[in-house]
């Protein structure tokens, strides 16, 4: 066999004769994907720990009020309003990077951000609230379970929001550059991600409250 037969490359069906796991490392994106729905299963199995605590605990009040005089359904509606229109804004932002506009990434980004901030404030006036009446975390293991639950969605928002406030940077100074479109998508991806959870707050915590 000559060596020119030796360093040929392999043609188009010799490559499909070849299984997909022995073709070689994967490129950058995929890797990074992947990478990302492993970190969106382990944040879906934190929640789910805490659903199913909330479950268990919702009628342990120790004597003390339970959820359905607690939670003002009113402020609720409005912090759910927000939150599931800042999924709106977040997807038409997965749009405008798509099409490369810069003024519309940084107006859809604008309104993800307040719709979010106003979300998180509606909810930390909850929360001092409840506190400032003694009822805070240690009255009974049903608030434990509830401010463990809401709170620790409230605190990936804040990290939501952080990590949006950081990507418009990045695109201002560095632009639409492959690594930072793809930093967008896995920030569009967990944005989704926490208004489903809350989905599931809303109508297990609030509207199943007694």
């Amino acid at each position: 066999m000559s060596g020119a037969a030796l360093t040929a490359p392999a043609s188009s069906g010799d490559m499909a004769e070849v299984p997909i796991s022995e073709r070689g490392p994967s490129t950058r994106r995929v890797i990074i994907g992947y990478g990302f729905w492993l970190f969106l299963l382990s944040d879906i199995i934190l929640f789910s720990a805490l659903f199913a605590s909330y479950a268990v605990l919702a009628n342990r009040t120790a004597g003390g009020l339970g959820g359905a005089t607690l939670f003002h359904r009113g402020n609720v509606l409005i912090e759910t309003a927000c939150l599931l229109l800042s999924s709106f804004t977040c997807g038409a932002l997965s749009l405008a990077i798509d099409m490369r506009r810069q003024l519309l990434t940084y107006l859809f980004a604008s309104l993800t951000l307040a719709l979010g901030a106003a979300f998180l404030w509606l909810e930390l006036t909850e929360f001092a609230d409840m506190v400032a009446k003694g009822n805070g975390p240690q009255r009974s293991a049903f608030l434990s379970a509830f401010f463990a639950l809401v709170g620790m969605h409230g605190l990936h928002v804040t990290i939501g929001l952080a990590w949006l406030a950081t990507m418009c940077a990045q695109v201002a100074t560095l632009g639409y550059r492959p690594l930072v479109v793809g930093r967008l998508i896995c920030f569009a991806l967990f944005w989704h991600a926490l208004d489903i959870v809350w989905i599931g707050v809303f109508t297990i915590v609030y509207l199943g409250a007694r």
